[in-house]
C-alpha cells in the first residue's frame, strides 16, 4: 500500500498543467530529434539539459522534460532504424534486422506501429515494475561483479555469433572486426597507443556516430545506387497496416522480452543494446520458422520491447543507488546534481515529489508517446515514396550533418566515409554488418570488467568463475556456441518477404 500511495502523490505532482505541458514536449521534441540519423538521447538530453537550469524550472519538472526526451528520443529513432536502415542508437541495430525488409515490402506503416506498440508495453511494464522493486532490484543488481559481467558478455558474444545460421564463420570474422575497430585509440587501463598510426585524431577511437553512419547510411546508399543503375531497386509505397490479430500474434513476443529487457537494463552499465540483442537472439531461437530476418513482426516486437524496457529499467539504479545504468541516465544524473539532489533509497522518502512524480510522469509520458505516434504512422512511411534523387542525397546530408555536430571535426567525416566504403565491400561478401556493431559497442564492456576481474584477483583467471552467476552464463554460452554444432541444421521452406511477418508465417 505504500508504494501505491506514494504513485497517487507522484501522479499529484506529474498531473499539474506545467508537467503535462512539459511532458508532452519531452516526448513530441524527443521523437523529432530522435528521428535525425546520428542525434541519440544522449546528444538530446545533453543539449537540453542547461536549457532546464536556464528557464529555472523545478527539479521535478526539469527531470520529467528529460526523462520524455530520453525515451521519444528512443521511438524516433526507430523511424530512421525501420524506414531508412540507420540506427541511431546500439539499441536500435536490431530494429534493422526485420523492420527494414517490412518497411521495403511496403509494410512500413505497420512495422512502425508494432514498434510503438512494443515501445508502449516494454516501457509501461518496466516502470510497474520500478514502481514496486526499484530499490530491491537495484541493490540486486550490484551485486554482479566484474566476474559476472565478463561472463554476461561473454554469453553476448556466443550469442552474436550464432545469430545468422549458416553463416557461422562470415558472423565470426564480422565479430572479429567490430572487437578491432573498438581497440582503435589509447587503452584505458595502460595508457598505450593501439592502430592510431600516428594519428592524433585517432587517439580517442572511432566514434559511435561515425560508425554508425559508415555501416548503415553510407553503405546502404552505395548498395541503392549500385541497385539503380542496374535497374534491380525498385521503391514500394505502402501496404496493409497493421491488425489485431498481427498484435496478439506478437504478444508473447512483447512479454518474453520485456523480461530480458528489464532484467539486464537494471545491471548499470549493460544497455539496451545487449538487451535488444537478447531478446532477438532468444525470440529467433523460440519463434523463428525461417522468416526472421525477412520481415517477421515478432523478429521487429522483441528487440523494440526489450529496448524501451531496458531504457526505462536503467533509470531503476540511478534513482535507487546513485548509480547511472546508461549514458543518458548519466546525463540526467547531472541534472540532480545542478539542483543539488543526491539520488538514492533516501530520495523516495526526502523527495518523494522529484522521485515518484518523475516515475507517474513515465506512465503519461508513454501513453502520449503511443497516441502521438500511432496516427502518424502512415505519415512517417510515406517518406519512402519521395524521389529518389531527392530522399537518397537528403539523407546523406543529414546523416554527415549529425557526425560533425556530434564531434565537430572533419576528420570524423573521412571516418565515417571510410568506413562507409568498407562496409559495402563486406556486404558484397556477405559478411553481416550487424555482429560488427554489436561487437563494437560490447567490447569496451568486456574489456573493462576483465581489467576489474584480473585487478581484483591479482591476475588470477579463476576469479572468472568464482561465483554461481558466472558460471551459470559460462555454460550457457558454451551450451549456445555448442548446440548448433551438434544439432542437425533445420531446413526452413522459403517464405515470401511480404507474407514474413503474418501470424502462422
Amino acid at each position: 500500500m505504500d508504494a501505491f500511495a506514494a504513485l497517487i502523490t507522484g501522479f499529484e505532482v506529474a498531473l499539474t498543467p506545467l508537467n503535462l505541458a512539459v511532458a508532452f514536449a519531452g516526448v513530441a521534441l524527443g521523437t523529432a530529434i530522435g528521428a535525425l540519423p546520428g542525434i541519440g538521447p544522449i546528444n538530446a538530453v545533453a543539449l537540453l539539459l542547461p536549457l532546464c537550469f536556464a528557464l529555472k524550472l523545478p527539479p521535478e519538472t526539469a527531470l520529467i522534460l528529460l526523462a520524455g526526451l530520453y525515451y521519444g528520443s528512443g521511438y524516433g529513432g526507430r523511424i530512421s532504424s525501420i524506414l531508412l536502415n540507420i540506427p541511431g542508437d546500439p539499441g536500435l541495430v536490431m530494429t534493422t534486422l526485420d523492420g527494414y525488409p517490412l518497411a521495403k515490402s511496403g509494410r512500413g506503416a505497420a512495422a512502425l506501429a508494432i514498434s510503438g506498440i512494443g515501445s508502449f508495453v516494454g516501457g509501461t511494464s518496466a516502470v510497474v515494475l520500478m514502481t514496486f522493486l526499484a530499490v530491491p532490484l537495484a541493490r540486486l543488481a550490484l551485486s554482479f561483479g566484474p566476474a559476472d559481467y565478463v561472463a554476461l558478455m561473454v554469453l553476448s558474444f556466443a550469442l552474436l555469433g550464432t545469430m545468422s545460421e549458416g553463416k557461422a564463420v562470415k558472423t565470426w570474422i564480422a565479430v572479429a572486426l567490430g572487437l578491432l575497430l573498438a581497440m582503435v585509440g589509447i587503452d584505458g587501463g595502460t595508457g598505450v597507443e593501439r592502430f592510431t598510426f600516428g594519428s592524433l585524431e585517432l587517439l580517442g577511437g572511432i566514434d559511435f556516430t561515425s560508425l554508425t553512419i559508415g555501416l548503415f547510411a553510407v553503405a546502404e546508399i552505395l548498395m541503392l545506387a549500385e541497385g539503380m543503375i542496374s535497374g534491380t531497386v525498385s521503391r514500394t509505397g505502402d501496404g496493409a497496416r497493421l491488425t489485431f490479430r498481427e498484435i496478439l500474434f506478437c504478444t508473447p513476443a512483447m512479454l518474453r522480452a520485456t523480461g530480458i529487457g528489464f532484467f539486464l537494463g537494471v545491471l548499470p552499465g549493460t544497455g539496451a543494446s545487449v538487451a535488444s540483442a537478447m531478446a532477438y537472439t532468444a525470440e529467433k531461437r523460440v519463434s523463428d520458422k525461417g522468416s526472421f530476418g525477412k520481415g517477421d513482426m515478432r523478429g521487429l516486437a522483441a528487440p523494440e520491447t526489450a529496448d524501451n524496457a531496458a531504457q526505462t529499467a536503467s533509470m531503476v539504479p540511478m534513482l535507487a543507488l546513485g548509480i547511472p545504468g546508461s549514458g543518458t541516465t548519466a546525463v540526467m544524473l547531472g541534472a540532480f546534481m545542478m539542483y543539488s539532489i543526491t539520488p538514492g533509497p533516501l530520495l523516495f522518502t526526502q523527495r518523494p515529489e522529484v522521485a515518484w512524480g518523475l516515475i507517474a510522469s513515465m506512465y503519461i509520458g508513454n501513453l502520449m508517446l503511443l497516441v502521438l505516434n500511432l496516427p502518424l504512422v502512415g505519415l512517417f512511411a510515406r517518406l519512402l515514396l519521395v524521389p529518389a534523387w531527392i530522399l537518397y542525397p537528403g539523407i546523406l546530408a543529414l546523416s554527415y550533418a549529425g557526425v560533425y555536430a556530434v564531434s565537430n571535426s572533419a576528420f570524423e567525416l573521412l571516418i565515417t566515409t571510410g568506413i562507409g566504403i568498407l562496409a559495402y565491400a563486406l556486404r558484397k561478401v556477405g559478411i553481416p554488418l550487424i555482429p560488427l556493431m554489436l561487437a563494437f559497442v560490447l567490447a569496451r564492456l568486456l574489456e573493462d570488467n576483465f581489467r576489474r576481474a584480473l585487478s581484483l584477483s591479482d591476475g588470477g583467471y579463476e576469479i572468472l568463475f568464482s561465483t554461481p552467476t558466472s558460471v551459470i552464463l559460462w555454460l550457457l554460452a558454451i551450451v549456445a556456441i555448442g548446440l548448433p554444432l551438434i544439432r542437425k541444421p533445420k531446413l526452413h521452406p522459403a517464405v515470401p518477404v511480404a507474407e514474413a511477418g503474418k501470424p502462422g508465417a
